[in-house]
């Protein structure tokens, strides 16, 4: 055996330890839910432990939003090199959990987003099992799609799981089919707005900023004003949607407050450009580092907003098991016990730190590359996507914002690719009878001219005022060149089609895991 065999042999050992180093502490943190719910509810009886199982399948369930969901939070600043993956699942674990403890909803919808009517459903130990059933189901399905790198929605996820139980349970008239229709119309509606808006961003940076000759001037001008708008966004994001326990106010009041902090920040921003204007170099590299802070910002307060939506709708069916063990009866909303949002919290921070990096990396690096003014964009998406729609009463993923917003910025930049590629073949088109010097000049003044010098530069080659010769070999090369793709095909084709049968695949296991639970009671 040759010492390269032992290596990889070494490597592969390693690479399994942490893999049983982590299945390990998973398997830890589920037994310590156990012990919590046993020692906190004071439930007895077979309630009591139908209870305590059903903690600990929200506790892997929680792990297994930490492992996916969070990474649209966090992976596009990870990506763009704005923050380390260490400091990333950091920032990510400690919002997170602020988001669900402090601002946390007081309720939740026991059939998620009315789409199984609980009158359906109102013998009570039919009802605990249906939701263990989707609670395992959806955790089940959030595990597969992260081991396949693949960012799905959790809300989708739990609501195709109560959806499937709810059928088993209840039959067919028992959905709301209405609703569900709402529902699948955000499989279009949150990631096409996402890419849109992301890709809209981009495509004003570039106009504004890093087409224009003198990039630090226009930056002292325009960074003030996007940050001042990312401000704004986010203040107004988390008064309507991150806030609303610890403080209600309405769409006007946070339009308001985001307005004066967006305000605020204009004038700290400018004044802190203002002091190292002069140090700045003329590159994107440079202009890229004055949205490192606000990237890392975004980060943390995506993290808190979602901590505080996102996890009461997935430790949602929990909460319900406990409102029916205490009340002894179905209701259509449930209290949120401190318990339940304290075994959502901590189940978030453990998935995260144990399997987060790999969708982060998938999010952030995987799909196209991100510099830290993509990645700004993608955050702009990602909040004020969800302002828009929520105004519109559109019905939108996060998660597929977030995605979407990768995607739009990747294919802009591929448009914005393909478009150059064709001016330079006009040009060198044009360029019949000149030395290639000549046709070097001209391109590397036409790389340095403004967009609106590279328009009376064009229509002047076509009318014949500027003539070389391109063979056509050498333009069969420069194609080849801009013929890169941008955004990686294979992405985007498995992210899609996770999307698509998330809700259909959710639904069919709870309902198989129903049918074998409601199997083993009456054996």
């Amino acid at each position: 055996m040759e010492f390269r065999d032992i290596a990889d042999i070494e490597k592969a050992t390693k690479r399994g330890s942490r893999e049983t180093q982590r299945l390990g502490i998973g398997l830890i943190f589920v037994v310590a839910v156990m012990l919590y719910t046993s020692l906190t509810t004071g439930a007895s009886g077979q309630h009591g432990v139908l209870l305590v199982i059903a903690a600990m399948i929200g506790g892997y369930m929680a792990m297994n939003i930490g492992a996916n969901d969070v990474a649209n939070n966090v992976g596009p600043a990870v990506g763009s090199r704005a923050i380390s993956m260490t400091g990333a699942i950091i920032i990510a674990a400690v919002f997170e959990m602020a988001g669900a403890l402090i601002a946390g909803g007081d309720v939740v919808a026991t059939v998620q987003k009315g789409i199984i009517n609980p009158a359906a459903i109102a013998d009570a130990d039919r009802f605990v099992w249906l939701m263990i059933a989707a609670l395992l189901a959806g955790a089940l399905w959030l595990n597969l799609a992260t081991a396949l790198g693949a960012p799905v929605s959790t809300t989708h996820s739990i609501i195709g799981a109560v959806l499937g139980a709810g059928i088993a349970a209840g039959g067919l008239d028992s959905a709301n089919w209405g609703t569900l229709g709402g529902i699948v119309a955000s499989w279009i509606i949150s990631p096409v707005l996402g890419g849109v808006v992301a890709a809209g961003f981009l495509y004003w940076i570039k106009r504004t900023i890093t087409y224009r000759e003198d990039m630090v001037a226009a930056a002292r001008r325009m960074v003030p004003l996007l940050i001042a708008l990312m401000a704004w966004a986010f203040t107004t994001y988390l008064m309507l949607k991150g806030l609303s326990k610890v403080l209600k106010v309405g769409t006007g009041t946070a339009f308001a407050i985001g307005a004066a902090v967006g305000a605020l920040t204009h004038w700290l921003v400018a004044h802190s450009i203002k002091r190292k204007f002069h140090t700045l170099a003329n590159t994107k590299q440079s202009i890229n580092s004055l949205f490192t802070v606000p990237l890392i910002c975004a980060a943390a307060l995506l993290s808190f907003a979602h901590g505080a939506n996102d996890v009461a709708n997935a430790v949602g069916p929990l909460a319900a098991i406990a409102d029916v063990v205490n009340s002894g009866r179905v209701s259509a909303k449930a209290g949120i016990p401190f318990w339940v949002m304290l075994v959502g919290a901590a189940g978030i921070a453990v998935g995260l730190m144990l399997y987060g990096p790999k969708l982060i990396r998938t999010v952030g690096s995987e799909i196209t590359e991100l510099d830290q003014m993509r990645a700004f964009c993608i955050a702009m998406s990602a909040a004020l996507t969800v302002i828009v729609a929520s105004q519109f009463g559109l019905p939108v993923s996060s998660t597929h914002i977030a995605v979407g917003g990768v995607f739009g910025v990747g294919f802009l930049r591929e448009f914005i690719k393909t478009s150059y590629s064709q001016m330079i073949e006009e040009i060198k088109h044009h360029h019949i009878g000149a030395d290639k010097e000549v046709v070097e000049n001209f391109l590397e003044r036409f790389k340095a001219a403004t967009l609106a010098d590279k328009r009376i530069m064009l229509e002047r080659l076509k009318a014949h005022a500027e003539t070389a010769e391109l063979t056509k070999r050498e333009r069969k090369q420069i194609r080849k060149v801009y013929r890169h793709e941008l955004v990686k095909r294979s992405a985007l084709v498995k992210i899609a089609a996770a999307w698509v049968i998330t809700v259909p695949v959710s639904a069919l296991l709870a309902a198989l895991l129903y049918y074998m639970i409601f199997g083993i009671v009456h054996a």
